[in-house]
């Protein structure tokens, strides 16, 4: 087993990336080898993650509502989120749980902020109110071309998956911005391989993290 994974414990970790890029089979095959590790786990996604988020959630995918405004699609990302670090994330850390989110700020940035249109200011003064600036350990970003991305997803697109190919685009190079903003709290993953070869590139990053960041 991979002895450098007890130094994950209380750690808050985010996987995202563009819709497609793979990052939730990864999300899972992670989480199930931190349990097997034997590391407690507080596994999360977003929107979601609890009865009220669930029910924000599915407001916001919901493709008959095509008319909600940008900045309220914003405010209800942020307010599920909301919930969530107070239900679950605050909680589980305090309790020296690893928290393994599926999405996070990360994703606000991206599809609302450069995407969208969005001040990236303002998502993070909004961002920090929701948080009360707990950020992330690590932001792990999987990184794919948009055309192999549109390949993975389902027929059944949800409403910010039906977006077109240019917002897609411009999601993706909204990760890129944000691991250039600020490289040491971002590990980008090329996903367009193969899902065991993913995994393999994922744990390497990871392991190199924890044993240069300060708390490893």
């Amino acid at each position: 087993m991979h002895a450098w994974i007890s130094g994950l414990a209380g750690r808050f970790l985010v996987f995202d990336g563009p819709d497609g890029s793979g990052k939730s089979t990864q999300f899972r095959r992670f989480s199930a080898l931190l349990q097997d590790s034997g590391v407690v786990t507080c596994e999360v996604r977003e929107p979601g993650g609890t009865v009220i988020g669930e029910r924000i959630r599915e407001m916001l995918l919901d493709p008959s509502h095509q008319e909600m405004d940008l900045r309220c699609e914003m405010l209800l990302y942020m307010a599920s989120r909301a919930q969530l670090m107070a239900q679950r994330i605050r909680p589980a850390l305090a309790a020296g749980q690893c928290v393994l989110a599926d999405r996070f700020i990360s994703s606000t940035l991206a599809y609302q902020g450069t995407a969208g249109g969005l001040d990236r200011r303002e998502i993070l003064d909004v961002g920090r109110i929701a948080i009360a600036d707990q950020w992330p350990d690590l932001v792990v970003v999987f990184d794919v071309d948009e055309k192999t991305a549109a390949a993975r997803l389902s027929p059944l697109l949800d409403r910010i998956e039906q977006r077109g190919a240019a917002y897609h685009q411009r999601v993706r190079q909204g990760y890129l911005d944000q691991v250039r903003r600020q490289p040491q709290r971002h590990r980008v993953i090329d996903s367009r391989g193969e899902p065991d070869e993913v995994f393999a590139l994922l744990l390497t990053n990871l392991r190199d993290w924890v044993r240069n960041s300060p708390a490893g």
